[in-house]
């Protein structure tokens, strides 16, 4: 089986001491080197398949600016996926302006679609209602829906952003109606959006997925004579988060949902939109180490290891049951030894990193590397129990760069007037 791109890394211990010597534990550490293969194999692989193409990184994914204006300086052309005004306003300051940008919101409020429409983004509308909203604030000259298609995947249930349980998107039914409100009112440039879940390891959904959204597409063209300047694929690109997972082949990939594309558009012998893609955990996800050290260590009806690093720090366990790997720094070959569950200070008997794992043996003090942490990790941690969010730093080569200074107590408290 391969082993994590990181792996050899992690026995660079001398380098993780130095680390947590100076910055402290918890710590999330980013490989820049990582981070530019990972985005340079995308551009690659859309490049070589597609006669256009545009990448919107998912600023939600990780928002750090260092890490955004590093993925710029590689990509030029790069641009940015946004779910809030703050990510296009930290886009903004990476470099990624107006219509680089596409701005995807649900039950967005009238400050936020003002937002976006000044800065002058794509904007990609979750609904009809939204578009109603919109109108009342002001018209861009182009406009895309986000298509519900009346399914989706995801690794896990909460992360399905398509199909019927799903609070996303225009249901497939009524996509016509939204494009046909859009065209009536003026608007007269358009793309389609469409993202149905998240961390998807198949490799045939995406073309399947493309074939899905060009029957729209054709509905639309056919009845309203709308043609597509872009068509986004979305995200959801999925990263191997166990040995046992195979990573996705993006020449593969993509090749395969180019053939599905430019049948399409050449048997109808219609011009090409650009494709676009809004890729996150597949940039950043693999690129990121948490690192903890050791805090305790309990027998009790079940066996624990307990870490500074709990679920404040990295929520995706807690809140989907995520798996990461986590190997013991210096040594990430060690057998395992114990089944122990490795949990954090939180008082919510949810605070697991990892729940049943066979482990190798450890001290208090030893240094524990969480893996595939890139993604959703610093941006959904918290201050639960008044936990400072920790401190993020960027690895080139063994050069580190502090890109986020660990918070403190006072900074809490900063907005309290106390």
């Amino acid at each position: 089986m391969p082993k994590h791109p990181l792996f050899d890394l992690i026995k660079n211990e001398p380098l993780f001491h130095s680390l947590v010597e100076k910055y402290g534990t918890p710590l999330y550490v980013y490989s820049k080197d990582r981070l530019i293969h990972n985005i340079q194999t995308l551009d690659q692989a859309l490049g070589d398949h597609f006669e256009s193409h545009h990448i919107c990184y998912t600023i939600k994914a990780n928002s750090n600016p260092h890490l955004i204006q590093a993925l710029k300086s590689t990509i030029p052309a790069l641009g940015a996926d946004c779910a809030s005004p703050g990510e296009i306003a930290i886009s903004g300051k990476c470099g990624i302006v107006g219509n680089e940008c596409i701005y995807t919101g649900n039950y967005e409020s009238p400050n936020d679609l003002s937002y976006a429409l000044e800065t002058g983004a794509h904007i990609n509308l979750d609904d009809i209602s939204s578009f109603h909203r919109l109108k009342r604030i002001g018209l861009p000259k182009d406009i895309s829906f986000r298509l519900n298609p009346g399914f989706g995947r995801g690794a896990f249930s909460q992360v399905v952003t398509g199909g019927e349980n799903s609070k996303f998107g225009v249901p497939h039914y009524d996509i016509v109606n939204a494009y046909r409100l859009a065209k009536e009112s003026g608007i007269t440039s358009f793309g389609i959006q469409c993202m149905t879940g998240s961390g998807v390891l198949d490799p045939n959904y995406y073309p399947n997925l493309i074939s899905k959204i060009l029957k729209t597409v054709k509905k639309l063209k056919d009845e309203l004579n709308i043609h597509m300047d872009y068509i986004s694929l979305g995200g959801g690109y999925g990263i191997p988060y166990t040995d046992e997972d195979s990573p996705l082949n993006f020449d593969n990939v993509f090749n395969n949902v180019a053939q599905n594309f430019n049948v399409f558009f050449e048997s109808r012998h219609e011009a090409k939109p650009a494709l676009w893609i809004e890729p996150g955990k597949s940039v950043v996800g693999d690129t990121g180490i948490l690192l903890t050290r050791v805090t305790g260590k309990k027998d009790s009806y079940k066996s624990y290891i307990g870490v500074d690093a709990g679920m404040e720090t990295l929520m995706r366990p807690a809140l989907y049951g995520a798996y990461h790997r986590i190997y013991k720094v210096g040594d990430p070959d060690a057998l395992p030894s114990t089944k122990v569950d490795i949990t954090g200070r939180i008082c919510e008997n949810t605070d697991r990193l990892a729940k049943d794992r066979l482990f190798p043996e450890v001290n208090e003090g030893d240094l524990l590397a969480v893996m595939d942490a890139g993604a959703y990790g610093f941006t959904m941690s918290n201050q639960f129990c008044t936990r400072p969010k920790v401190a993020e730093i960027f690895l080139a080569g063994e050069k580190p760069t502090l890109i986020r200074r660990r918070e403190t107590i006072k900074d809490i408290l900063r907005s309290c007037d106390v």
